[in-house]
This record gives structure tokens, C-alpha cells and sequence, in this order.
């Protein structure tokens, strides 16, 4: 049985211009940790791309690394992060900020549509007692837009959100480990998402789009910047090959290709969303990009699996589905005809 990929784009393959990226970069000798001249070209790349001129790229690992060690630069081991409560940095990263930021606290900020709501931020941040040594102060609001469950904030909305924060003082942080997919649905720049909007720094995430074994941090505060030198390298962050990174980061924002991988990923998704909604299930999220929760009862979901599709199962008869670069229409074809098949028996 020839299985169709849904559990997440995660489990895609790597584009095929990231690996001749790294094969390219395979050659000769290099300083190493970073000082190479690839990793200077990827500082180059990053500025032009997001349009800043003092913009600074750190390459890591993980999406979790990306988000703890952007966070700790950002807020002191006495201070709060505010997120929505479905938020990853909150709930799927294993408190990794909480201890790369020496104590740093997460709280959850509500809001509808899996999205921090500006009166729930306004709320949350006139119930603290400002000052008060005995209360972690809030230094950082994170955004995380493609949210967990598929929705968006718009351009105006991460401004709103940065607005109200940077009246108390806190910067923002742009948990953008879909940000292709949300620029893509939204047509808008990457500078006009970041730093533009009030973002301070941003989570760049690659690797469920295509890359290899590269995220990435991009910076605008300079304070901050000069923290990551740091941070990166006391928490292991500085590979010796770093040049294998950046250069996987260079091809995938070169020529647009992030977001023609995820043009892809979203553009299935909306024909799969489009070909589901006829059959009745319902719709947890609105898949604004490349992800959907529907609720299509435990019995279908289980002959679903049972005809091949991979998903997460989520309890109750709720399934996660996920597109990705690699998913074609002759995979959404078969995931209608088997989702139509398991509903109607």
C-alpha cells in the first residue's frame, strides 16, 4: 500500500535545490563555527530579503532553539513571555525557555480563532503589578503566525499586537516556523510581517518548507543581536560546519523558492479543504494556509488510516491533516476518494 503524507510537513522530503545548495558548499576547505564566507553571504541575504540594513542571521538546528534562544535575547530571567495559549513555545517545547532564559515565565494571553486578541493583551498586561519584585515582569510578546491550528494574523493585526506591547515597554517575537505560508496567503513582504509591524526578532523556520537541518533567527535589535553571539554558543548552537546551514538557508530564500515551496503546500491544502467541505465533516480551523483539524468521527478516521493516509489523530474523531512542498493533486484526488468512501460506510 502506497501511503499519502499528512501528519506534517516535517515528515516531507528536502527540496531538491537545498541539497545541490549543500553539495555546492561541499568543497574545499573553511574556517569553521561560522566565520566562513558563506555564512557572511547569508547575513547579505538576509538583509536584502527583509530589507534592513542591520538585520542579523543565526543559524540553528531546531524551530524549539530558534524560539527559546530569540525569547531569552529578548526578555530577562525576571521577566514574561506573553503568547496565545495554543501556542507552541508554550505547550510543545518542553519549557526550553523557561531554561535557556535562567527562569523566564510563559503565560497564556487568550483570544478567538487561536489568536491573541488585543483586548485580551491589553487585560492580561493591566492585571500586573508593574514594578513589584515578587511578579515576573512581562518583557516579550511572541506571535506565532501560521498558528498552531492553521490561522493567521494579518500584517495590521501583528502591528496592533506590537503597538500595545511596546507601550509597556516589552518587544516583539514572531514565531515564524510557517512564516513562507503566511506570506504567500497574505501577499505581503517579509519586511512589511517583521520589522515593519513592530517586530523586534523573528524565528525563521525552514525545514518543515523544504530545508535540511537549518532554522534560523533573524534580528533588528541590535541589543539583541549582540546577546545571540552568545547565547547560540553557550547552548550548542554554533556548529563547526556552519557553512552547511547557511548555505541551505541561502538557497531557500534565493529566487523566491520558500515561498514557491509553500505556495504549493497552501494551494493543496485549499483544493483538499475545498473537496472535504462538500462531504459534511466539520471544520475546526479555518485552514488559512497549509494546515486543518476537521472533525470527521472516530470510525472514519479509522478506515481512513486503514486505506493509507498518515495523519495525526487528535481524539473524538478530530484528525490534524498537514500539506507540504512535496504533496501533489494526485495525493489530495486519493484523500477525497478515501475520505468519501470512509464517511459513506
Amino acid at each position: 500500500m502506497t501511503h499519502i503524507e499528512f501528519r506534517s510537513d516535517n515528515a516531507a522530503g528536502v527540496a531538491p535545490e537545498i541539497v545541490q545548495a549543500v553539495a555546492d558548499a561541499n568543497v574545499g576547505s573553511v574556517i569553521a563555527y561560522g566565520d566562513d564566507p558563506v555564512t557572511a553571504q547569508l547575513h547579505d541575504v538576509v538583509r536584502e530579503v527583509f530589507e534592513h540594513d542591520t538585520a542579523r542571521v543565526f543559524p540553528v538546528t531546531s524551530g524549539t532553539a530558534a524560539n527559546a534562544l530569540a525569547l531569552t535575547a529578548l526578555c530577562p530571567p525576571w521577566g514574561a513571555v506573553l503568547c496565545h495559549e495554543t501556542a507552541h513555545i508554550l505547550n510543545s517545547e518542553g519549557g526550553a525557555t523557561s531554561m535557556l532564559g535562567g527562569g523566564a515565565v510563559m503565560r497564556g494571553v487568550g483570544g478567538d480563532d487561536f489568536r491573541m486578541h488585543p483586548d485580551e493583551l491589553r487585560a492580561a498586561l493591566d492585571g500586573i503589578r508593574w514594578g513589584d519584585p515578587h511578579h515576573s515582569q512581562p518583557a516579550v510578546i511572541s506571535i506565532t503566525s501560521p498558528t498552531d491550528m492553521g490561522t493567521i494574523y494579518s500584517v495590521d493585526d501583528i502591528a496592533e499586537l506590537a503597538a500595545i506591547g511596546a507601550e509597556a515597554g516589552m518587544a516583539t517575537h514572531l514565531d515564524g516556523a510557517r512564516i513562507a505560508n503566511a506570506l504567500v496567503a497574505l501577499g505581503c513582504t517579509p519586511a512589511e510581517m517583521t520589522w515593519k509591524a513592530g517586530v523586534d526578532a523573528v524565528s525563521l523556520g525552514c525545514t518543515k518548507n523544504g530545508a535540511l537541518s537549518s532554522e534560523a533567527i533573524v534580528v533588528f535589535d541590535d541589543a539583541a543581536g549582540d546577546e545571540l553571539v552568545y547565547r547560540t554558543k553557550r547552548s550548542g548552537h554554533v556548529t563547526s560546519k556552519m557553512r552547511f546551514q547557511s548555505a541551505q538557508v541561502i538557497a531557500y530564500l534565493t529566487d523566491d523558492l520558500w515561498l514557491r515551496l509553500a505556495g504549493n503546500s497552501n494551494a493543496r491544502m485549499k483544493r483538499l479543504a475545498a473537496g472535504l467541505e462538500p462531504l459534511g465533516v466539520r471544520f475546526v480551523n479555518r485552514p488559512d494556509v497549509n494546515m486543518l483539524f476537521v472533525d470527521v468521527g472516530e470510525a472514519a478516521a479509522a478506515a481512513m488510516a486503514e486505506a493509507g493516509m498518515l495523519f495525526y489523530d487528535m481524539g473524538g474523531g478530530v484528525i490534524r491533516l498537514v500539506t507540504s512542498w512535496q504533496t501533489t493533486d494526485d495525493d489530495i484526488d486519493r484523500a477525497l476518494d478515501i475520505t468519501a468512501a470512509a464517511l459513506a460506510s
